[in-house]
């Protein structure tokens, strides 16, 4: 039997490959078998590129560049110091002490503030978040004050907590506060309605939706406010401690200021980077951890 995939009286030859002669008493074709060979990506094939490779290649090429142009003259002490010098000042400021203390009390009110920040921000997204009254209440004296620069009620700190460690720690509360809150509010607000509907339907009480539908759906929002947070926290804690510091970083900085040393000031920049970078790896670690039911695109 033969099947043909060319039009009826077409000069055209039948190429479908299904009528082939076939001896009945074996049913083997007389066209031998083709070889299948896998196919290869192209990108498979490409030369791969270690991803800590890449991720470093960027940094030691931007230092490289700020040596060489050191070395030339071109950046001169007065205007930046170089890679070299500033890094010979770091070890000077760790072996006297003066940057693990610094460092320490930095530290010390970055988590206060976070704590304050995190505990305010997210108790008023939930009353928000889960109450209409509660979002008729609180919500619009949120919005009003979330667009108040928190920087510019340092003055007003000043005469409320005096120039302690207070109005420090308020500043940086303050900043933590809305991004966190924002975000959870617009997790919780963001679950999806049939997933409220499945709960109910299955028995769950108005706690039980809250546990265990309401909360895991806004935690991927929540974990993202908390990243923003912590930006905005190292950001809040360089404004703080130029309010008549007498530790930490900042106080390191406008002492150098004072005395034109730009090597501890960018040496103090690389501090606050450092620091910045290990809050984001930690809270990104937490989101792996507590996120695995959420499948995500990882990128290729």
């Amino acid at each position: 039997m033969s099947i043909s995939h060319a039009p009826p009286n077409s000069p055209e030859p039948d190429i479908s490959g299904i009528s082939k002669s076939e001896d009945p008493g074996t049913g083997h074709s007389d066209h031998a078998a083709l070889d299948l060979q896998p196919v290869v990506p192209a990108s498979s094939r490409s030369l791969r590129i270690p991803r800590w490779l890449r991720r470093t290649a960027g940094p030691i090429l931007l230092l490289a560049l700020w040596q060489l142009l050191s070395a030339t003259g071109v950046l001169t002490a007065d205007v930046l110091a170089s890679p070299g010098r500033i890094a010979q000042v770091g070890r000077d400021l760790i072996s006297d002490g003066a940057l693990p203390s610094a460092m320490g009390t930095s530290l010390q009110r970055v988590a206060l503030g976070l704590l304050f920040g995190t505990l305010t921000g997210t108790g008023l997204a939930l009353v928000s978040g889960l109450f209409r009254i509660g979002e008729d209440l609180v919500d619009a004296p949120v919005q009003m004050l979330r667009t108040v620069p928190f920087v510019g009620l340092i003055p007003l700190f000043i005469i409320w907590f005096g120039i302690g460690e207070a109005p420090k720690i308020a500043i940086i509360t303050l900043g933590v506060t809305f991004p966190l809150y924002l975000n959870v509010y617009a997790g919780i607000r963001g679950v999806d309605t049939q997933l409220i509907e499945a709960g109910e339907s299955l028995g769950l009480s108005r706690w039980g939706l809250v546990r265990h539908v309401v909360l895991p759906g806004a935690l991927p929002g929540a974990l993202t406010g908390l990243r923003y947070s912590l930006g905005i926290a190292w950001l809040a804690l360089v404004f703080a401690e130029q309010v008549n510091a007498d530790a930490g970083i900042g106080f390191l900085m406008v002492q150098a200021r004072d005395f034109l040393r730009t090597d501890v000031i960018v040496v103090c920049l690389i501090v606050y980077a450092f620091l910045g970078l290990l809050a984001d790896f930690i809270v990104r670690s937490l989101e792996r951890l507590l996120l695995q039911w959420r499948p995500t695109f990882t990128g290729r």
